[in-house]
């Protein structure tokens, strides 16, 4: 067993985002999930790959609303 293993769940415990832009005029845009390792200290992270040039990456514990606007997107 490594120490980076993670939660029995499936289901991602938190959304990526790629952030731009500062305090009101941030702009988030999902562009992944994580899971969490079992310590509590690190993530796995599966990203949907797009061409990035600044920013920063986010990384928040998944809501419900944020699967129903995805949802929604599609």
């Amino acid at each position: 067993m490594t120490t980076t293993e993670t939660t029995k769940s499936k289901k991602p415990t938190h959304a990526v985002f790629h952030v731009t832009g500062k305090e009101d005029k941030a702009r988030w845009n999902r562009i992944g999930a994580a899971w969490a390792h079992k310590d509590g200290k690190g993530f796995n992270l599966d990203l949907d790959m797009i061409p990035m040039k600044t920013g920063r990456f986010v990384i928040r514990e998944n809501r419900p609303e944020d699967a129903k606007e995805e949802k929604e997107g599609q």
